[in-house]
């Protein structure tokens, strides 16, 4: 099969596309016949050696997320799939090629209104936002959250969710025309980041209240105005760290305000969290998929062959939503 291989360390010039062994499923496993996934960041940092795959996990084919057919069971698989079924999901890596394998309970039915294309620029971005925004952060319907990247694959996809869910949604991005993009979204205020700091815009925009929830994907330098807009029993989910890791923090803020701040992310959890994640997005994103609630957000699409100028587009910061690729 064909598949991307990371040949060495560093950017878009070390993939390249090769002929690699199709695996076959093993005891309780699936094999799916990718159609189309989803590229992220978290690939870029693997081909940099910077996010290694975690063990058992092709170290070498990047890929976190994927849109296909089921074309073979493992003998332990009894129920909940059979062949042929078009199904989406995440895996920890190996996703960009011809077929990868994985857990049943790790993939979902693709709502018939979806083609693969659509479908691959879901599992990891709607999974993540979902996850960090309900279960980390604990988000409730009519509350306000801050999302950062309000442009990016989990930014749109955080946007649309937090609507959903009937909260006001403040949205930051150092770009306006994704601002904009984001509002047909269901963003309701935009915070340009081209413009200044973002704290006293959002506390501005507020009233002087803050949010109650902060969805963060900028990390370090974030970290001082994330803090100062949070209202009393606010909640900080970090889910990523553009900016570095290192942050000076103001604790008798977080005392005062009985701060909560929760650090996560998908890949290295246990496969049963991971498993739980998967199942709460089924039960409650997939529906509002089928009825159009939200909807994948697609920058560009390219054929594998392409995989090059694809994670250039990615690495560009100038796309709005999901870059995709059809293996």
């Amino acid at each position: 099969m064909k598949a991307v291989v990371i040949t060495g360390q560093g950017g878009p010039e070390v993939l390249e596309v090769r002929e690699t062994p199709t695996p076959e499923p093993r005891g309780e496993q699936v094999r799916v016949r990718v159609r189309a996934c989803g590229l992220n960041r978290a690939d870029l940092l693997q081909a940099r050696g910077r996010y290694p795959a975690p063990p058992g996990v092709p170290a070498d084919v990047p890929g976190l997320e994927f849109a296909g057919e089921v074309d073979a069971l493992g003998p332990a698989v009894t129920d909940r799939v059979k062949i042929g079924d078009r199904v989406f999901g995440i895996v920890a890596g190996g996703a960009q090629a011809g077929v990868l394998v994985t857990h049943p309970r790790m993939i979902v039915s693709i709502p018939p209104n979806l083609d693969f294309e659509a479908a691959a620029a879901v599992p990891e971005v709607f999974i993540t936002a979902h996850d960090a925004l309900t279960t980390q952060g604990k988000l409730a319907p009519g509350e306000r959250v801050l999302i950062h990247a309000a442009g990016s694959g989990v930014g749109t996809a955080a946007v649309q969710i937090a609507h959903a869910m009937g909260c006001t949604v403040y949205g930051a991005s150092r770009t306006a025309e994704k601002l904009e993009k984001a509002r047909a979204l269901g963003l309701d205020v935009a915070i340009d980041n081209a413009l200044g700091d973002f704290a006293d815009r959002v506390k501005l925009a507020t009233g002087g209240h803050g949010v109650d929830v902060v969805l963060d994907v900028i990390g370090g330098k974030a970290l001082g105005g994330n803090l100062a807009v949070l209202a009393s029993r606010g909640r900080l989910v970090v889910v990523g760290l553009l900016s570095g890791s290192q942050a000076e923090i103001d604790l008798g803020l977080v005392l005062s305000r009985r701060i909560t701040i929760v650090g996560t992310m998908l890949r290295g959890r246990p496969l049963e969290e991971k498993i739980a994640a998967v199942q709460r997005f089924e039960r409650h994103v997939v529906p509002w998929l089928e009825r159009g609630l939200v909807q994948p957000v697609i920058d560009s699409v390219f054929a594998v062959e392409d995989v090059r100028e694809a994670y250039e587009r990615v690495a560009s910061n100038a796309g709005f939503g999901k870059v995709i690729l059809r293996p």
